[in-house]
């Protein structure tokens, strides 16, 4: 078994890898697995295989300081010499020597991959304004399906051009493809890649609102000793049970009639006198006073319990939020944004 945190660099990078991804679970943790090729998959599941038991405090440092590094960087830099080395660190040698040759020519098999994967709206937007000719090699290379959605996508003229230009189309000079690759490699992948790039700290603030009070507490606390800014932004990114009080009226109204009861009644029992208060001031008077009398009823409660059925009328908010039927504030400005 590993030890506290000062074991973490005694593990490898797939291990790295593999905790954090067990730290995700599922639902946090698919979009990950989703970019990974079947390679790295393998990779980091034998090493997810053979970690054993490893300490709380272990996980709980190398989560510190991978949101520690990305608030700091801002960014990542990606480079030739960069991916080489960190694939040498987590993969065999041969396995990384191969790869770094495919990169370094013309990785044409992994290109058409991801313009297969690509939205086919957005590749469509880009590919209008390319030469036809171009945008006709193009949809030749990737799966038919995939360019009958691209073309239905592109305005009727250029689309007709470019199916007249693939009927006519022979065989592409190597040369010519490699150019036209590395101008979809670097005018295209590379820059789609760095538009959709999620925000690390919006992650960050998803995972710890599915932290118990407890983990959520300690860990806010563990980040703020080494990274303050990045711990405020989480914090400040993070939609809790006490962030129900921003709602507007017509908002609150249909959030309470989507909420079971029960559930209410533990959340408000170990809620604020602030966030009771709210609560209560949407209800009538004889509900109020029903609510209050249940509470008492409840007698003492697990700390556990509350912050279960805390959780479920947060999830609940954002569910109807994203449904469009409530408006949530994100942060603690005065703007509201559809959540």
């Amino acid at each position: 078994m590993l030890g506290s945190s000062e074991n973490l660099d005694n593990l490898s990078g797939p291990q790295r890898a593999a905790v954090i991804l067990l730290t995700l679970g599922d639902e946090f943790g698919a979009p990950i697995w989703k970019r990974l090729d079947e390679d790295e998959i393998r990779v980091v599941s034998v090493a997810m295989s053979q970690l054993g038991s490893i300490e709380a405090s272990t996980v709980e440092s190398l989560i510190v300081d991978f949101v520690s590094k990305m608030s700091a960087t801002g960014a990542v830099t990606g480079s030739l010499d960069r991916t080489e080395l960190l694939l040498q660190k987590i993969l065999p040698g041969q396995q990384a020597s191969m790869i770094m040759e495919e990169i370094r020519g013309p990785a044409g098999r992994n290109m058409w991959q991801k313009l297969s994967n690509v939205d086919s709206e957005v590749l469509a937007n880009f590919l209008k304004n390319e030469y036809p000719q171009t945008a006709a090699v193009v949809l030749s290379k990737i799966k038919p399906d995939h360019a009958a959605r691209v073309l239905a996508a592109m305005p009727e003229d250029s689309a007709t051009d470019i199916v007249h230009r693939m009927l006519k189309l022979e065989g592409v000079q190597k040369d010519a493809l490699e150019r036209i690759e590395e101008t979809l490699r670097t005018e295209f992948v590379s820059n789609l890649s760095q538009t959709t790039r999620r925000d690390a700290h919006e992650l960050m603030a998803e995972i710890f609102n599915s932290f118990d009070r407890q983990t959520e507490t300690r860990f806010l606390a563990s980040l703020e000793g080494v990274n303050h800014d990045a711990a405020k932004r989480i914090r400040s990114l993070m939609f809790t049970f006490d962030d129900l009080v921003r709602l507007d009226p017509a908002s609150m109204q249909t959030l309470m009639r989507a909420l079971d009861k029960t559930v209410l009644t533990k959340a408000l029992k170990g809620a604020s006198e602030v966030v009771r208060t709210f609560f209560f001031s949407n209800m009538s008077t004889r509900a109020s006073k029903a609510m209050q009398d249940d509470m008492a009823a409840l007698g003492p409660m697990r700390l556990k319990d509350v912050d279960d059925a805390q959780a479920t009328i947060v999830l609940a908010a954002k569910d109807l939020a994203d449904k469009g039927e409530i408006l949530i504030s994100k942060n603690r400005s005065e703007d509201e944004l559809v959540y």
